[in-house]
């Protein structure tokens, strides 16, 4: 059996892992899995990049349950690390769009990996 590839590191950002376990178990499970994905160096179907970001430098794991719609923010494009910049449950019902407050935080937390890794 061939070796598996080495796990990248998974670091959690501000209050990303408080707010990840907030979410329902079957939730924390897709994302969980979606995350250990990029560790091994792939990509979920359910990661995608986020919109004004860049390109495929930022994904987003869009997960629904009970009507309702949770998030989580990471990239892998910084010191062969998993940031997990954010989660978060998407409250406004209109739209797909996510709320610019959220991408602010997002902006910010991104910011500050870059800065720690010069």
């Amino acid at each position: 059996m061939p070796d598996s590839p080495p796990l990248k590191p998974l670091r959690f950002i501000g209050s990303s892992l408080d707010d990840l376990r907030e979410f329902p178990g079957e939730v924390q499970r897709a994302i969980g899995y979606a995350l250990y994905q990029a560790q091994l160096g792939g990509k979920s179907p359910d990661a995608k990049p986020l919109k004004g970001f860049g390109g495929a430098g930022v994904l987003e794991i869009i997960e629904d349950h009970d009507g309702d719609t949770y998030r989580a923010v990471y990239t892998v494009k910084i010191a062969g690390v998993v940031y997990v910049l954010h989660a978060f449950q998407k409250k406004a019902k209109n739209g797909i769009a996510t709320p610019k407050h959220e991408l602010n935080l997002i902006a910010a937390r991104l910011a500050a990996v870059r800065k720690q890794h010069g």
